[in-house]
C-alpha cells in the first residue's frame, strides 16, 4: 500500500514531466501515480469525478482522505523528502496565492506548456513503467 496516490493528467507535458520527476525520486515506493484519462480510469476509481481531475490535481491518503491542488503537490514532495523545496506553498500568508496561482496553471496547463516545452499535449506521457 502506497501513502499517496496522485491522479494526474497524463496528456500534460508539464504535469507528466514532474511526475517523472516524482517516481525517480520515490526510491521507498510510496507513491502510485494513476492518469486520469487511462482507458480502465473510470472502471478502476470511481470515486474520482474524472472532469473535477482535469480540473484540480486529486490525491488520495491511505486512509482514502482525498486531498486536491497543492496540498497534493505539497504531500508528494514531502514523501520523496523533498518538504522543504515546496514548505512556502502552505505557509498562512502564502498558501492563498499559491493556491490561486495554481488554479491559474491548472487551467492553463497546455498553453504554459506549449510555451515551455513546444508540446500541448502528449498522447501518453509515460512516467516509469517499473512502478507506474
Amino acid at each position: 500500500m502506497t501513502d499517496l496516490t496522485i491522479f494526474y493528467d497524463g496528456g500534460c507535458p508539464l504535469c507528466a514531466a514532474e511526475m517523472r520527476h516524482l517516481n525517480s525520486l520515490d526510491t521507498s515506493g510510496k507513491i502510485a501515480f494513476e492518469d486520469i484519462f487511462a482507458v480502465d480510469f473510470e472502471a478502476r476509481f470511481p470515486h474520482i469525478d474524472q472532469r473535477e481531475a482535469d480540473r484540480i490535481l486529486h490525491g488520495q491518503l491511505a486512509d482514502g482522505e482525498l486531498i486536491f491542488g497543492l496540498d497534493v503537490t505539497y504531500q508528494a514532495w514531502a514523501l520523496v523528502g523533498k518538504r522543504k523545496w515546496v514548505a512556502i506553498l502552505r505557509w498562512p500568508l502564502f498558501k492563498q496565492v499559491a493556491d490561486l496561482s495554481y488554479l491559474f496553471f491548472a487551467k492553463h496547463r497546455y498553453r504554459i506548456s506549449r510555451l515551455l516545452t513546444g508540446q500541448e499535449r502528449c498522447d501518453a506521457c509515460a512516467i516509469g513503467a517499473d512502478k507506474v
